[in-house]
């Protein structure tokens, strides 16, 4: 971004904005914030790395209210604790991946655009990651049940992001139980990465855990191992506008669960008790999250309001993301950018090409809607009149 911009100096700056980075920027929830000063005296000790008995309660019982679980289903053999849920995704691929996967170099399949630990996450582990842009009958999401026989026999970890960042779709129950057959199928591991699950317009997305329940109900499950071959990662980043808290979780099948927390006895960062203590709290409190989905809500009027009409513009059904098709992505975020100071990112950032060589993300542009109305507004309107 430095040097695409570099050497620009804006026009005007009267809506200039960082519309780059999603960093959240509503008010951090002040119960969170009493509980980490009442408990800093536990700073002194180490911390458990499967997490407090307090801590595993509150997330599975959100996890099992979430997803409309059986009571019980979700236990400590099924929890990860996490400094979010950004590394998680990232070392996930130490444990899910071997050297080999029938006799080949293992495979990652990511969708694309994409988050970047899913590609450290094979790099790390010496697989090769294949990049799949999403099918537009499928709501932007990876078909990957179209792949070849051969690639998904060497399968070792596949990606989701639900809802789809920065796309901004969601996943149908459909699609998801034929995910999770297709991993079990070919063994592989399937990663739901849920992190924009509580911020959607009206339904809230359906979660893989919830998927593998009704697939046990249906007689199409282990009733043994519900999430078997199935992970999934949320944090308080989003959610609960609690990014620099780094706090998250990987729940599921607890083979997955046994061995990451084994990995992570030897390499891992434990959650601090103050931490643990004020993110059990915030999993059991869902009215700061209303407050926050009803903000978003309010702001995706607004960009509707300036750019519904433009620019393929689709108001987000999940997370907090705008994805608009401008022709030349690094052009328009020069031209926003010498124009009005408004920083966004060119689509061409977030996505790989493909074996043409074509980046499916080079026409977009990606704003993020994380500030307030008052600076969102003028920034909405300048780019609608800029582009």
């Amino acid at each position: 971004m430095r040097s695409l911009l570099a050497g620009i100096t804006p026009e005007d700056t009267s809506a200039a904005l960082n519309m780059s980075l999603g960093e959240p920027q509503h008010q951090v929830p002040s119960f969170v914030t009493d509980i980490l000063h009442d408990q800093r005296a536990s700073y002194n000790k180490y911390p458990p790395v499967q997490g407090t008995e307090a801590w595993q309660q509150a997330v599975s019982g959100w996890l099992i209210r979430r997803n409309g679980l059986s009571a019980g289903m979700v236990g400590s053999e099924n929890l990860v604790p996490l400094n979010g849920s950004r590394e998680g995704l990232f070392s996930i691929g130490l444990v899910a991946i071997g050297r080999q996967k029938n006799g080949q170099i293992p495979l990652v399949l990511s969708p694309n655009p994409f988050y970047q630990p899913y590609a450290g996450a094979a790099q790390s582990a010496g697989a090769e990651t294949l990049y799949f842009s999403g099918d537009a009958a499928l709501d932007g999401m990876p078909d990957y049940a179209s792949l070849p026989e051969d690639v998904l026999r060497r399968t070792a970890l596949a990606f989701i992001c639900n809802p789809s960042n920065p796309e901004g779709g969601l996943a149908s129950r459909d699609y998801l139980a034929q995910m999770v057959g297709l991993a079990r199928k070919y063994d592989f591991t399937l990663v739901g990465d849920e992190c924009y699950s509580e911020i959607y317009d009206d339904k809230p997305p359906v979660g893989l855990l919830d998927v593998c329940a009704e697939l046990v109900r249906r007689g199409l499950g282990n009733s043994d191992n519900p999430f078997q071959n199935v992970v999934v990662f949320n944090s308080l980043s989003k959610r609960s506008n609690l990014a620099g808290l780094r706090s998250g979780f990987m729940a599921g099948d607890p083979d997955i669960v046994r061995e990451t927390l084994r990995m992570r006895t030897y390499g891992g960062a434990p959650l601090p008790l103050p931490v643990q203590a004020a993110s059990a709290a915030a999993w059991n409190d869902e009215a700061h999250v209303e407050a926050n989905r009803a903000l978003y809500r309010r702001k995706f009027d607004l960009a509707e309001r300036y750019l519904g009409g433009k620019f393929d513009f689709t108001r987000p059904a999940g997370g907090f993301c705008l994805w608009l098709k401008v022709g030349d992505g690094e052009k328009a975020c020069r031209e926003l950018w010498r124009a009005a100071g408004i920083k966004c990112l060119p689509g061409v950032y977030l996505a790989r090409p493909d074996a043409d060589g074509h980046n499916v993300g080079m026409p977009y542009i990606r704003l993020v809607l994380v500030h307030d109305e008052k600076l969102l507004e003028p920034a909405l309107e300048k780019i609608a009149i800029t582009l």
